[in-house]
C-alpha cells in the first residue's frame, strides 16, 4: 500500500501524542519501543521548533520502498532491493504532513537521525524570514573566510557546486539559496539529534572546523532554545547537573 493510500485509510485511527503529533503503527510495537521511537525524540524538541511545524501524522513501517513514477512511495513488509529502499517518506497534505519512517533493521540512533532530518526539512521549508536571514549571514561569513567542509554529504556537494560555478559565492543566487537551505537542514538535524542523544561528530576531510560548527549550533540555540532539562553543548550539561 502506498503511504498516501495508507494515510487516507487509517486517518481516523491515528493516535494523538501531542497537539502537533499523531501516529499509526503498521507493525506491533511494545511500549518501550514507542518511547524510544516517538515519545523521547518528540519530548526533546524545542518549543520554537514545534510551533514552526505543521500537524504531523507519523506512520511507523517495517520498510519503505521508493515510488516508481507511476505510484508513490510504499510501505513494505519485506526489505526492498537497495536502490529502492528509503528510510523515510513525506507527503504534504495541506495544513498537515504525513511522515512515514522505516524502523526494521535500523539502529535506534539511525532512526533518530532520519526522524530529525525529516523534521529539519519541514522547518527549512517553513522558517521565517528572520531565521533565514540570520543563517544566510553566517553562511556568507563562512564563505568569505573560505571555511572548508560542511556538516553532511548533501550540503558538502552543494557547497562544492557553488564554489566551482559561481565567482562571487556570497551573492544571492539559486545556487547560493540551494546550498544555504541544505546547510541549514543538515545543521538543524545535528542540533536536534544532539539535543535528544549523546552523539559523536565524525571527523574527516569533509568535516568543517569545530569552531565554525559551534557558531552555527550557538545560532540555532538562540533561535530554537532546547526544552527545559535538555542541553546541546558540553558546558550546558555541566550547568544543569
Amino acid at each position: 500500500m502506498t503511504v498516501e493510500d495508507l494515510a487516507e485509510r487509517f486517518r481516523g485511527e491515528m493516535i494523538p501524542l501531542t497537539g502537533k503529533f499523531s501516529y499509526f503503527c503498521t507493525l506491533p510495537m511494545a511500549e518501550d519501543d514507542l518511547r524510544q521511537y516517538l515519545h523521547d525524540p518528540i519530548a526533546a524538541l524545542s518549543p520554537a521548533i514545534v510551533s514552526a511545524l505543521p500537524n504531523v501524522d507519523i506512520i511507523l513501517a517495517p520498510y519503505l520502498e521508493k515510488g516508481n513514477g507511476k505510484s508513490g512511495d510504499a510501505v513494505s513488509f519485506e526489505r526492498p532491493v537497495e536502490p529502492r529502499y528509503i528510510p523515510s517518506s513525506r507527503r504534504d497534505a495541506g495544513a498537515s504532513v504525513v511522515l512515514a519512517l522505516a524502523v526494521k533493521d535500523l539502529e535506534v540512533a539511525d532512526y533518530h537521525y532520519q526522524f530529525y532530518n525529516a523534521l529539519a526539512a519541514l522547518v527549512a521549508d517553513r522558517c521565517s524570514q528572520e531565521v533565514q536571514e540570520r543563517f544566510h549571514r553566517t553562511i556568507r561569513e563562512e564563505l568569505g573566510a573560505e571555511v572548508h567542509g560542511e556538516v553532511d554529504e548533501k550540503s558538502w556537494h552543494l557547497k562544492q557546486a557553488l564554489l566551482r560555478r559561481q565567482t562571487n559565492v556570497r551573492k544571492e543566487t539559486k545556487l547560493f539559496r540551494e546550498y544555504a537551505r541544505q546547510a541549514f537542514e543538515d545543521t538543524l538535524t545535528l542540533y536536534l539529534h544532539g539535543t535528544c542523544c549523546d552523539i559523536d561528530i565524525e571527523t574527516g576531510p569533509r568535516q568543517m572546523p569545530s569552531r565554525y560548527l559551534r557558531r552555527r549550533l550557538e545560532l540555532l540555540i538562540s533561535l530554537f532554545p532546547p526544552p527545559e532539562g535538555y542541553a546541546v553543548l558540553p558546558e550546558q550539561l555541566k550547568t544543569r547537573t
